[in-house]
């Protein structure tokens, strides 16, 4: 289920970057991100599996896909280099970034179906299985996807794979972050989750 999650977010990711227009790349999409920045963000969720399956880690030090999310927030998640790093992603994407998703989301996920479920990767937060490492990227694809699908107007669903992965991992952010509660009263009815609610780290 987990890589088929990634490769269906993958390619609903480059899918979905297919369909920018170009007068469209320099235009405001996330926070301080034009649509080239929100795309090297994303873009990322595949460059980074690549990247730390070629320094593998000698023993897996993050057992769950929850605590990897945490420890991430905690070192690598500061706005200000989050953005700078979005940016300068999408600028590495060069003069057609949607050949450029595309060439890598296809090198990515050949690379994927060729290691093991327990290949061990080196993240700057430790050390990580495949499979425990692929859910935070399915997150990441999938959601941002859809925040490149509303910057630029398009109407898509993400796949119905990579949307489930990506709500267990945020139902399990919701229990380790202590707000399950008004999570759980909203999916059922019963009362609107407070304003700015965000189960993510950040």
């Amino acid at each position: 289920m987990i890589r088929e999650a990634y490769a269906d977010a993958a390619t609903f990711f480059a899918d979905t970057v297919g369909h920018i227009d170009r007068e469209a790349w320099p235009q405001p999409a996330l926070g301080e991100w034009t649509v080239r920045d929100l795309v090297g963000h994303a873009n990322r969720a595949l460059v980074t599996v690549e990247t730390y399956l070629d320094k593998p880690a000698e023993a897996a030090e993050i057992m769950r896909p929850v605590e990897y999310y945490i420890r991430a927030a905690v070192s690598l998640g500061d706005p200000a280099m989050v953005a700078a790093r979005g940016r300068e992603a999408g600028e590495a994407l060069g003069a057609n970034p949607s050949a450029a998703v595309r060439a890598t989301a296809q090198r990515v996920l050949a690379r994927v179906a060729r290691e093991a479920d327990d290949a061990l990767l080196t993240t700057p937060v430790g050390g990580i299985r495949l499979i425990d490492y692929l859910p935070s990227r399915v997150l990441e694809l999938t959601v941002h996807t859809a925040d490149i699908a509303a910057a630029v107007k398009l109407e898509r669903e993400a796949p119905p794979s990579a949307a489930s992965v990506s709500l267990h991992l945020m139902a399990d952010l919701a229990v380790a972050r202590g707000c399950a509660a008004p999570l759980l009263r909203s999916l059922t009815g019963r009362h609107p989750l407070p304003s700015a609610f965000n189960v993510l780290p950040v």
